[in-house]
């Protein structure tokens, strides 16, 4: 059995099928065991209870926790079957943040170069008082931060093409780095089009 496998994330819906949290197979495996959380398939949008889910065969190119009696299919989303709220959460102020809610975009000129030709730009400098915060922070290429330099858009004539907040929490803000397509089914497309991983 993988180790990695059993760390890759799984999509937790309420009992409404509202996005709440991302955990991992394993722990997700637990919650279908003790009849906490259904598996859902994401195709069909079928529920399966852990002794459904065990009937399954695995389908050419599922992936699959392999024991010497069985293979069981790895669950993708699950909803749980008595939590119905959604959590407050809050997104963690950090650099692969600021590159999902910025969409891996230049907020300047709107170019997407790829991470690495992207920086984070403090809109007030450092130097000139600038903290590290969620609406100070933007991601900026490297030409668009050289040009401004060490002076405010307005000074240096650069507009921003949009305000930068705080995100509102999204399962996609979770530390995991996979993208899993089947989520899209789930999770608001605006969100969608976050990439994940750094």
């Amino acid at each position: 059995m993988s180790v990695s496998v059993l760390q890759r994330p799984t999509l937790v819906l309420n009992r409404s099928w509202q996005p709440v949290a991302v955990s991992t197979v394993a722990r997700s495996l637990v919650k279908v065991w003790n009849a906490s959380a259904r598996i859902v398939d994401p195709l069909s949008f079928q529920q399966y209870d852990w002794d459904d889910w065990m009937q399954l065969a695995p389908e050419e190119g599922d992936l699959v926790i392999r024991t010497q009696w069985m293979q069981l299919r790895v669950p993708e989303v699950i909803a749980l079957t008595r939590y119905d709220r959604m959590p407050v959460k809050i997104v963690a102020f950090s650099r692969r943040n600021v590159f999902k809610r910025d969409h891996f975009t230049c907020q300047y000129c709107g170019c997407r170069p790829g991470s690495e030709e992207l920086t984070i730009d403090h809109i007030v400098p450092r130097s000139r008082g600038g903290v590290s915060s969620w609406t100070n922070c933007v991601l900026a290429c490297i030409d668009c931060n050289s040009r401004k330099s060490n002076r405010t858009p307005e000074q240096a004539g650069m507009p921003l093409r949009k305000q930068p907040t705080r995100p509102h929490w999204n399962p996609l803000y979770a530390p995991h780095g996979v993208r899993i397509q089947s989520w899209s089914k789930f999770v608001s497309e605006a969100y969608w089009t976050v990439e994940l991983g750094d």
